[in-house]
């Protein structure tokens, strides 16, 4: 009888806690969101392997990510892309991957942002680690952990305080990150200015920039410090030939199997579009190339539709300008034929 008095004393108890604890979160204006992790972006790669040559693939860092929404372009074509971008990301690891150890042959839009797609071929990298990691997990990933996934994805729906990245940002709401922003005078303080999440993510992983970051200046400019920081920081020169000759080996191979290969460099603002322009110039960057790779290449200062936009952090949209940007920019290669609209079909 006791056992059972102090089994339902300590679930109670829990349960109490549990509910105070993410009472106090939402609270303070936080809701529930899902990990963009490993195992989100896999159950997408899964499903490269039933495409046809009509469908879809986007690939690149987190502008496409943000920037194009897949429900805008899927009501004006009639096809909703698969979308594997990656944050913080050089797109070679998964553009590789898919040429080589699939048999698509439909078309895969490929996020040229400069400072990451030339970045290096390093592995240990992060631009190159991060995706890479998400690549290995496809062909590792055990039957545990997709289990643990599709039982934690009704939790993190639903729950503020597990709220977490894989990528961890100083507002993760989990265990593991508050015991890490724990100050303690004799700890060694982070070079790295706090970073937050500024956008949400849906189960196809359909981003969107949190209304937040767009009307909030105080907190997008956290956003932009990082920026700065991460520019500043020095580091080492990117690697242009190397990474040009590697994506141009894949590139001929995928066109040569009838693949339609299109380039997209989304836009950026500010302090970012600064320093693009003056460190990473798109005479001997994108140009060069679009030019070599004999792809469809689109850059958002070439066409009017898509320049204009004052990105609130610098280097994405928000939700309602990623609206307008998608609209256009898949007007624009729907006029060029190059991609498929099924709704003229």
């Amino acid at each position: 009888m006791k056992l059972k008095i102090s089994l339902f004393t300590a679930v109670l108890i829990s349960v109490i806690s549990l509910i105070v604890w993410e009472t106090n979160w939402r609270s303070k204006g936080y809701a529930p969101s899902i990990d963009d992790n490993k195992d989100l972006w896999v159950v997408q790669r899964h499903k490269v392997n039933t495409l046809t040559d009509q469908d879809v693939i986007l690939t690149g860092s987190s502008r496409v990510l943000f920037d194009i929404q897949l429900d805008v372009w899927e009501g004006l074509t009639g096809i909703r892309p698969i979308q594997l971008a990656s944050v913080g990301s050089s797109p070679l690891p998964i553009f590789h991957d898919l040429v080589e150890n699939t048999d698509f042959s439909g078309t895969i839009l490929v996020g040229v942002t400069p400072g990451l797609f030339f970045s290096t071929l390093f592995p240990e990298a992060d631009p190159w680690k991060r995706p890479q990691s998400k690549v290995d997990h496809y062909y590792d990933q055990t039957y545990a952990e997709k289990l643990n996934h599709r039982i934690s994805l009704p939790l993190q729906k639903n729950l503020v305080f597990i709220s977490a990245e894989e990528e961890s940002t100083d507002d993760d709401k989990d265990l593991k990150t508050l015991l890490e922003n724990v100050q303690i005078s004799d700890r060694i303080p982070k070079g790295y200015p706090p970073f937050y999440q500024f956008g949400e993510i849906d189960i196809d992983r359909n981003m969107r920039m949190l209304k937040r970051t767009e009307t909030d200046t105080a907190f997008a400019n956290t956003i932009i410090r990082a920026w700065v920081f991460i520019m500043s920081s020095g580091g080492p020169p990117p690697d242009v030939k190397g990474t040009m000759g590697y994506f141009l080996k894949d590139a001929k191979k995928f066109q040569e199997r009838g693949g339609n290969l299109i380039l997209l460099r989304c836009p950026s603002s500010g302090g970012v579009l600064d320093g693009e322009t003056k460190f990473l110039p798109r005479a001997t960057l994108f140009d060069v190339l679009a030019d070599s790779a004999k792809a469809h290449a689109y850059h958002f200062q070439d066409y009017e539709q898509l320049t204009g936009y004052n990105c609130p952090e610098w280097s994405h949209l928000s939700a309602s300008d990623a609206d307008r940007f998608t609209k256009d920019f898949v007007n624009i290669i729907l006029k060029d034929n190059a991609i498929p609209n099924k709704k003229t079909n």
